[in-house]
């Protein structure tokens, strides 16, 4: 019996659901109100397939907070019909600790719940993201927003995986988004204590679920996954995250292949043997709106990052599709597109005419 199974069986015999109940409980999805049937997205080796065998690569984009979305008056199937038009197959849904507990969890899963239709219809898949930076383990994080505990993030996947069980829209898990112990000042950062925190998250999903797919982040805001060689998650089925922002690395000269060379170091390593989804990546001009490190870069980036995903098959969303969190991919509710905006744009849509198989 695998690990991934064995595990799942053993919460179902206990005759508890894993993490922390729910108050009001969560309920199921109604399969019954998609509009079409998806192929279920499984793990592979190393690649992602669908229910035919064939090579499923995730290109697409993060979509704002539903809350702040929905505070701009802008929280409509309008931006997915807008992501769909640029050739994205997946949208990644971020859900801040602080958004979950001010709405409360019935409505928040509305908001989740409009997400899985809309993308359905639109041939879509979905990633929700537990959007929190920090370290959980310390209960420290970076902003108020991202503050939460370990009871509630085991109570929002206990939840959430009970409530999209069996629901092939809802492909991916973003487990939490950003661990960071902030250059030390959350203390000592702990591999062996982190793979301990994911691999109960992973349990709790696989309690209710085991055909979506956990994704893992490693540390430096989910950046390096350099603890991975020796000590890998103990579980099937899973992928890995990074968020590979321009700044994250600064080789010289910065040529494709010296950029190439230190992401195979930090993170790409891990694709050879797992399937990776580069959750966050992007940039902007050192002049442009909300330039901040470490995503500031002269454009020359984004091809450089694309190469390299396509040349080991790695997923990717880009950050982000909100004309108001940087680096933009959109400049106004318009969808005008921003210059990584038109870039990102131009490669999914050429993706979308030649796909992969």
């Amino acid at each position: 019996m695998t690990i991934r199974y064995a595990f799942a069986i053993v919460f179902l015999l206990a005759g508890a659901s894993p993490g922390v109940a729910a108050e009001d409980g969560s309920g199921r999805f109604d399969a019954a109100t998609l509009a079409r049937d998806q192929d279920v997205i499984r793990v592979d080796g190393n690649r992602f397939v669908d229910e035919s065998g064939t090579t499923f690569v995730f290109r697409g984009v993060s979509i704002a907070d539903p809350a702040k979305l929905l505070r701009d008056d802008q929280w409509s199937k309008r931006i997915f019909d807008a992501v769909r038009s640029w050739g994205a197959n997946t949208v990644r849904l971020p859900v801040h600790p602080s958004a979950w507990r001010e709405h409360g969890q019935s409505r928040y899963l509305e908001f989740i719940d409009d997400a899985v239709r809309w993308c359905n219809e639109l041939g879509m898949y979905v990633i929700v993201d537990w959007h929190s930076i920090g370290y959980l383990p310390a209960a420290k994080f970076t902003r108020d927003g991202y503050v939460t505990t370990w009871d509630e993030t085991r109570e929002f996947w206990n939840v959430v995986a009970e409530r999209y069980a069996g629901i092939p829209t809802v492909a991916v898990y973003e487990l939490f988004n950003e661990p960071t112990t902030s250059n030390g000042e959350f203390g000592e950062r702990d591999w062996t204590e982190w793979k301990r925190y994911l691999e109960e998250m992973i349990d709790i999903v696989y309690a209710h679920d085991t055909d979506v797919i956990p994704l893992v982040a490693g540390f430096d805001w989910a950046y390096s996954l350099r603890p991975v060689r020796t000590a890998p998650i103990e579980r099937e089925g899973i992928a890995y995250a990074s968020h590979p922002y321009p700044q994250k690395e600064r080789p010289q000269p910065p040529s494709a292949e010296n950029f190439a060379a230190a992401w195979e170091s930090a993170w790409g390593f891990v694709a050879d043997d797992y399937p990776m989804i580069l959750t966050e990546l992007g940039w902007v001009r050192e002049d442009g709106y909300g330039a901040h490190i470490p995503v500031i870069n002269d454009g020359s980036y984004g091809p450089m990052i694309v190469d390299y995903m396509e040349s080991k098959g790695i997923s990717w969303v880009a950050w982000v599709f909100d004309p108001n969190w940087s680096p933009v991919l959109i400049t106004d509710w318009d969808f005008t597109p921003s210059e990584q905006g038109e870039f990102f744009r131009a490669v999914m849509k050429g993706h979308e005419a030649a796909p992969d198989g």
